[in-house]
């Protein structure tokens, strides 16, 4: 099983790739309006302008909803910005050949490959040791700071292996990233944790119609319908966006 990087070889990895900076500066603190956007129009007009920064939100939404077509557009449109991204790859799910093809620059990309277990039988411990192994590693990338944007991906992980988790795993990750300029995102298969301000992005395929055009690892006319919960709504905030995504291993 893999163990998690020592701070020091963590270092190491940032600076190879030139990422090394984020270990003494910090980012401008944000303010209660800053946002990062989607990259993709209709969802930001209902957020207004995106995702919040400084607090957790999520995606959440079962297997062949459109969680990852969207996570993908998130960092490809947060590395267009010139920011620097990554993501705690929980399951070692990312295929680097469709996350290119979705535009992610990769030279911009830290990605922490992580191993759970799908069906562990009666070793469930397996899957908790491996998804707190990705937990300290998301934290110390929040410690490290200047990320503008940082994606956990559990979406795959056992259900009850996530509901494991203490509830203040979260509530500490909460407390390193308010009033930062970092966006934080959680993707999994149910609601996990958000910030106060922070927001869940409920996703699902509206219709999987004649619509849909498939080519070279991508497909077209993909209409995912996304339902937005926010702390403090009181009303329902919904729409459905027409992505041009790349083909990954789960969606």
């Amino acid at each position: 099983m893999a163990m998690p990087l020592p701070r020091a070889e963590l270092e190491s990895l940032l600076r190879t790739r030139q990422l090394d900076r984020t270990l003494t500066t910090t980012l401008p603190t944000a303010d209660e309006t800053a946002v990062a956007s989607t990259g993709i129009g209709p969802l930001d007009a209902l957020l207004a302008g995106g995702l919040p920064r400084g607090h957790l939100s999520e995606i959440v939404g079962p297997r062949s909803s459109g969680r990852t077509s969207v996570t993908l557009q998130l960092l490809a449109s947060a590395a267009a910005r010139g920011e620097l991204v990554a993501l705690v790859d929980a399951l070692d799910m990312l295929d680097v050949e469709s996350a290119a093809a979705a535009g992610i620059n990769l030279d911009r990309l830290l990605w922490v490959r992580g191993h759970v277990v799908t069906n562990p039988g009666m070793c469930r411990d397996m899957n908790q040791r491996a998804l707190e192994q990705a937990i300290r590693a998301l934290a110390l990338i929040l410690q490290a700071g200047n990320f503008g944007l940082v994606v956990f991906d559990a979406a795959e992980a056992p259900p009850d292996a996530l509901r494991r988790l203490p509830f203040t795993t979260w509530l500490r990750l909460q407390r390193m990233v308010e009033g930062g300029h970092t966006t934080c995102v959680l993707v999994g298969p149910e609601p996990m944790a958000r910030s106060s301000a922070g927001l869940t992005l409920k996703v699902g395929v509206r219709d999987w119609g004649s619509g849909i055009r498939f080519g070279h690892r991508l497909f077209e006319g993909l209409n995912i319908h996304t339902r937005v919960v926010r702390a403090r709504a009181r009303a329902t905030e919904e729409t459905t966006v027409a992505l041009a995504t790349a083909a990954t291993n789960c969606a």
